[in-house]
Formats: C-alpha cells, structure tokens, sequence
C-alpha cells in the first residue's frame, strides 16, 4: 500500500440513517472523512488531475450515500462509500472511511459522538 495519501476531513451531511425511529423520522448530522491511499508522484510530477483523483467526485459520492436511501447501520454507509471509492477510482489502492454521528443519544446520556472506521484494499474488493 502506498504511503502517499489524499485526505478529505469533515465532509458534513445530513442524512437518516439508524435503527430508531426518531434516526429516520427527524435525521441527524453525518462527518464524514475519506482518507485514500495513492501513488501521488505521477500527479505530482505531471501536474495532471487524471493522474490522481478528483477531490469534488469523493464529495459527491460520499453525500449521494450519506444522503440517500436510509439504512440501519453506520457501518453500511462507511461500506458503501469505500466501495464507490475502489469501483469509481483505479489509483486508490486502500481507503480508510470514518463516518461519525455527533451527538448520539443513548437512554439519558448525550455522547459527544460515535464513530465507524473501516480500512478497504482493493484487492479484497469483491468480485
């Protein structure tokens, strides 16, 4: 895996996604980071945007999942969005995607936040 990486932090969008029916009903903020991992020196070398990967085609992807058809899970949005990477954009090798839920509500206590962090390779991207 590369250790050149483009990061993309705080992408915020608000979307329905849980398991409770005020998740569904009401909707809540989503944070979303995308950090891909890259051979950046063609890019760097060329100054060519097809040798690397456009930053607005990430932002699009991950607001069209955040933002879509709800799901239970914030592990399916996390899933989801490092898939569009790896199908949408043959540099990436690896993508690590942190989806975060300010403001989680368990019982009476408010939590600062909780998060789902997953690491996708390319090569173990089903076929």
């Amino acid at each position: 895996m590369s250790e050149d990486r483009i990061l993309l932090e705080g992408m915020t969008f608000y979307g329905r996604h849980g398991t409770l029916p005020a998740e569904r009903e009401l909707g809540q903020r989503f944070v979303v980071d995308v950090e891909m991992h890259l051979d950046l020196r063609p890019a760097g070398l060329s100054d060519d945007l097809t040798q690397t990967v456009d930053y607005g085609e990430i932002h699009r992807q991950a607001r069209e999942i955040s933002e879509g058809p709800p799901v239970d899970l914030t592990e399916t949005v996390a899933e989801r969005i490092a898939t569009a990477v790896l199908e949408a954009h043959r540099p990436v090798e690896a993508v690590r995607v942190k989806v975060v839920k300010p403001d989680v509500r368990l019982e009476s206590t408010v939590l600062a936040g909780s998060a789902v962090e997953i690491l996708r390779r390319r090569e173990n991207l089903p076929q």
